[in-house]
């Protein structure tokens, strides 16, 4: 076990190295980061003093042990548009977007299990057959249109909720949430459903087929030949097996979801480290960029190492197969 834990974070360094190459590049072939902070009529000479102040007249190699080391310690540098560090923005948007993450994740994780069983153990019902018609509407329409067309349902036409924002937030000590007033818990409603919709079609499709699946082993067959009750055996004895996967998926979608929430914090104008990034790539301002591209890897490679240890942890058979392997 503790190989395996430390084969998969030598696997994570390595990630994060690759990333960490990329995220400098960006600074190289991105355009010059002097022009983002001088004027048009700044002369040469006063071009030259920022340059040296950047450190961009530092040998390439210099730069890149430079930014690696900075990286380490989370300084990212000072934002060209905000004229802020980039640590201090990113760490005041992250509340904002990991709220939206865990409850996006929470909605998909808890419609996607109950609408999989129900489909599973009901499939010839009518509400099974309109969970399969929402499943395929949830995994073909594109995040924003959903976000748009709840957008005008809910707050253009009947009102109901608030079409963008956070809404009034509580800060508890660094962190901010919205969760603990009205307007906040209004503000969150439409987001999280756009962005967990897709999630939750991919959890329901996956825990129908395996609880199917697990329905005609033999085991189950075995369970019935007991004298087992019907509710015993499909939650006792099915669901938990089916689950095994699920952790798996739900895990890398939470990562997915943090990644992906650009195009919804962008059309429910969010404030978070998606709209944040967004609103980089149009001033070109290349600090946020890169930190963000190495702050999304940094939760993904995490939350997937965190899956890959809990993962061995529930299923007895792979963790005997990794035994055997270390």
């Amino acid at each position: 076990m503790l190989a395996f834990t430390l084969r998969r974070a030598v696997q994570a360094i390595g990630v994060m190295f690759a990333v960490g190459i990329i995220a400098f590049s960006m600074f190289r072939f991105a355009g010059d980061p002097v022009n983002q902070i001088v004027s048009i009529d700044t002369s040469a000479a006063e071009r030259a003093i920022v340059r040296k102040s950047l450190g961009l007249d530092d040998p390439v190699p210099v730069q890149f042990v430079r930014y690696f080391a900075d990286a380490a310690q989370f300084k990212f540098g000072v934002s060209y548009q905000f004229r802020q560090p980039v640590a201090a923005l990113l760490m005041e948007r992250m509340p904002a977007t990991l709220e939206l993450a865990i409850c996006a994740t929470v909605f998909a994780m808890v419609c996607g299990i109950l609408m999989g069983v129900y489909s599973a153990l009901k499939r010839d019902t009518v509400l099974a057959k309109l969970f399969q018609a929402v499943s395929l509407i949830g995994i073909s329409l594109p995040t924003f249109l959903i976000g748009i067309l709840l957008i005008y349902l809910f707050a253009v036409t009947l009102g109901w909720l608030p079409s963008f924002g956070r809404g009034e937030v509580v800060k508890l000590g660094w962190w901010t949430t919205g969760l603990l007033t009205l307007s906040g818990l209004k503000a969150l409603i439409m987001p999280s459903i756009t962005l967990g919709l897709f999630q939750m079609t991919l959890i329901m499709r996956l825990v129908r087929a395996e609880m199917l699946e697990v329905l005609r082993t033999d085991y189950i067959r075995f369970a019935r030949a007991r004298g087992l009750t019907t509710r015993a055996i499909h939650f006792g004895h099915a669901l938990k097996n089916t689950l095994i996967p699920v952790i798996t998926v739900a895990g890398l979608q939470f990562g997915s979801v943090i990644a992906f929430s650009i195009i919804t914090e962008t059309v429910f104008q969010w404030p978070g480290m998606g709209l944040l990034f967004v609103q980089a790539v149009q001033n070109v301002d290349i600090p946020i960029m890169a930190a963000y591209l190495l702050m999304v890897s940094l939760i993904f490679v995490t939350i997937n190492l965190v899956v890959d240890i809990l993962y061995t942890v529930v299923d007895p058979r792979l963790r005997s197969t990794v035994g055997r392997a270390a």
